[in-house]
């Protein structure tokens, strides 16, 4: 083995993913990428031989060792007990930031936004996306959605210092803060507080349905995109739509230690076998990969030959759309062929660093004094809300008094309205008009309830910290 290769992990996939795989492993050879690959099982065979996780313990070993994952797409297989292998290694491994760069290649690849070039940087850990989900009652289930100040530092510094060395020059961050204003609202709250250390870049906020709608219509418009997860998730697909093809899209999962490379579709399994599966996102990917492991010269000069084939009208079925186009093979020759060659038109990819690791400046935030000051109590009731009522405040002892009821977020008692829809999902609120309350007669409420016969199904205890709610305020609070 060559001593200065950089050791990777390697899966080719399901579906396209072998074949695409060994496309770019063979232009990235030709190209000068100096690569150690080692090859693991990964997908719907180890999941059939039992491994739930998709990856078996000997390709565990080799990701933590390598440190460097360049992975073909998978199928994950529908049914209980099986999970996404990316969502796996994106947690396991602490792969906090995903980033997908969304480019126009007009008018070699169509697309009615010729001057679109962004990156979207999402939250990789948290959200919705914790997966922490419970069925309460026989009418509602559950998703948390958490959001961290440590994880939110690490995303919005991570992006501040990828837009600088990439001299990009805006962030724009996309929350629903004017919804979820504790969630939603700490992400642009950190977001701006770390953009204080940033004065050299330009920063906003957006609401995300506009901001998806601005992307949509308008991405010219954009530079840097940072989000939370689920809305990462859904905007980075639309800007791959909008810049002229899914098949075009890379993917780079960064954390501390490890880093994943990927492309943005899916394993394809229809199309498998037969040399028309593009395989320009995985070759993306895997430039991206060069520049992580401080092979920028390598990655621009195969970035470069990938231009010049997209300006000599070579293409795969997906990319050609009216022209003629050319199996898989050939335009991994293509590619192969134009090595040395700068784009005419296009502009030409340099060698740039990426940040490789979290990166904080500040010391913790200060401990904040937490005050208990009352608790929701959720219960699984299928009658009327005066009854529930009656029911609870029979179970009032001080300092706890009922204060109010909600059905899916909106206040039925007291003073509701009989047009709101209710289901079998309640959540009741006792509170001691703002002042502390021990655990203990939180205890002690859950207890009367049991006895009293009415299923609650969880608690919430609410709390302010250095006197400001924690909580979401319901009407009339």
């Amino acid at each position: 083995m060559n001593e200065t290769a950089i050791p990777i992990t390697v899966a080719l996939g399901d579906g396209v993913g072998p074949e695409i795989m060994q496309a770019c492993l063979r232009i990235l050879e030709a190209g000068g990428a100096r690569l150690a690959p080692e090859l693991i099982e990964l997908g719907e065979a180890v999941w059939r031989q039992g491994h739930s996780s998709g990856m078996t313990p000997e390709g565990w070993e080799s990701l933590r060792r390598t440190g460097v994952f360049y992975k073909a797409p998978v199928t994950t297989p529908q049914g209980g007990g099986v999970k996404s292998i990316n969502v796996t290694v994106r947690k396991s491994l602490g792969l906090f930031a995903n980033v997908r760069p969304c480019a126009a290649y007009a008018p070699f690849v169509p697309t009615r936004h010729p001057g679109m070039d962004l990156v979207i940087i999402r939250e990789n850990e948290e959200d919705l996306y914790a997966g922490i989900e419970h069925r309460h009652t026989q009418d509602v289930v559950q998703c948390l959605k958490l959001v961290s100040r440590p994880g939110c530092e690490r995303i919005a510094r991570y992006a501040f210092e990828f837009a600088r060395s990439q001299g990009r020059k805006r962030i724009t961050c996309m929350t629903k803060d004017n919804i979820m204003k504790l969630t939603d609202g700490l992400f642009r709250q950190v977001f701006e507080e770390v953009g204080q250390d940033y004065p050299d870049i330009a920063q906003d906020h957006m609401i995300i349905d506009i901001g998806a709608a601005r992307v949509a219509d308008n991405p010219e418009a954009f530079d840097v995109i940072l989000a939370p997860n689920l809305y990462g998730d859904i905007i980075s697909d639309i800007a791959a739509q909008v810049a002229g093809s899914v098949g075009l899209a890379p993917s780079a999962n960064i954390g501390a230690r490890c880093a994943m490379f990927e492309a943005v579709h899916g394993s394809a399994p229809d199309i498998a076998g037969q040399d028309i599966a593009n395989p320009s996102g995985l070759l993306l990917a895997g430039l991206m990969m060069l520049n992580h492991v401080g092979q920028g010269a390598a990655a621009a000069r195969i970035h470069n030959a990938w231009l010049c084939a997209l300006e000599d009208g070579l293409g795969t079925p997906d990319m050609a759309r009216g022209r003629t186009a050319v199996g898989a093979q050939a335009f991994t020759d293509g590619v192969i062929d134009r090595l040395g060659r700068a784009p005419q038109r296009l502009k030409p990819a340099q060698a740039r660093p990426t940040p490789t690791a979290p990166i904080s400046n500040h010391a913790p935030a200060p401990r904040v004094e937490k005050t208990t000051v009352g608790v929701d109590l959720f219960i699984d009731w299928r009658g009327d809300v005066e009854t529930l009522a009656a029911r609870l405040k029979a179970l009032e002892q001080r300092p706890l008094e009922l204060r109010m009821i909600t059905n899916r977020g909106v206040k039925v008692w007291p003073e509701g309205l009989p047009e709101t829809f209710c289901v079998d999902h309640w959540r009741c609120r006792f509170m001691n008009g703002g002042s502390p309350i021990p655990l203990r007669d939180i205890a002690a409420l859950t207890l009367r309830a049991a006895d009293a016969g009415l299923d609650f199904i969880k608690t919430e205890n609410l709390c302010a910290f250095d006197g400001a709610p924690g909580f979401s305020l319901g009407q009339g609070q």
